[in-house]
């Protein structure tokens, strides 16, 4: 929940509706990557009103959305309940862990390549750059999202990190840590196309989570698809269950 609702919450324009049974995004941008619904505590009779009210909210307001169904998450028929709404089932990812991220201090830099946490909005940007671009053509509404919510994301106060690899300064991968509860989450990480199978991917992940461990991190959280899993693997990720992401059909 930190990752996705903590800087719409902070941002004019964006909306975070959040309370014990569910968190709504809804960041005004026609992209589901930032609008989403996650953390469903829901029982009895109420679940099928609230996933509907959940579901009409993005219908009504005509943007693209997606919902998170993670393996805590109630009622267990959740996603039939979203298949009954129109929804289906458009990807599943590996929850993963790791309790030893002192060990990360081990992993090897690539030559030439340098990684920096982004403390600017500069630096923000070329984050959003390489995270546009997991998309085909890349994807404007990233690179916009992050320019919305600039001032929350680098504010003194917030939980969220990003970090950029640039190899003779050229950013050419990412990784953003989310501290919440003692633990830090890991998301977006990705690397530009013709820089993958280097090690850049797992060099940037690994500073990251070092620089979370330094603040008091005690274990790093990721969600990886399933070509990315053997890599955190090595890292020293464990699987430890599975995500799936629901989108109208």
């Amino acid at each position: 929940m930190t990752h996705s609702a903590w800087a719409p919450a902070r941002t004019p324009g964006m909306r975070v509706l959040a309370d014990d049974a569910l968190v709504l995004v809804d960041s005004g941008l026609a992209c589901d990557t930032f609008n989403h619904v996650c953390r469903a505590r829901l029982d009895g009779t109420d679940a099928v009103t609230r996933v509907r009210a959940a579901v009409a909210h993005f219908r009504d307001a005509g943007r693209p959305f997606s919902w998170w169904v993670r393996p805590e998450d109630r009622p267990q028929a959740l996603g039939a309940l979203l298949e009954a709404e129109g929804l289906a089932a458009a990807e599943s990812e590996v929850v993963m862990a790791c309790d030893d991220l002192a060990a990360l201090a081990e992993v090897a830099v690539p030559g030439g390549l340098t990684i920096v946490r982004a403390r600017d909005a500069r630096t923000l940007a070329d984050f959003a750059t390489v995270n546009a671009e997991n998309w085909s053509p890349p994807d404007a509404h990233v690179v916009r999202f992050y320019e919305r919510a600039a001032s929350a994301l680098l504010a003194d106060g917030s939980p969220q990190r990003f970090h950029v690899a640039y190899l003779d300064g050229v950013p050419v991968a990412t990784a953003e840590v989310t501290l919440a509860g003692g633990s830090a989450g890991v998301f977006n990480v990705a690397t530009r196309t013709a820089f993958r199978r280097r090690g850049i991917g797992g060099a940037v992940t690994a500073h990251a989570l070092r620089d979370a461990h330094v603040a008091g991190a005690r274990r790093g959280v990721l969600e990886a698809s399933a070509d990315g899993a053997g890599v955190y693997a090595r890292l020293g990720f464990r699987a430890m269950g599975m995500v799936t992401e629901y989108k109208p059909a």
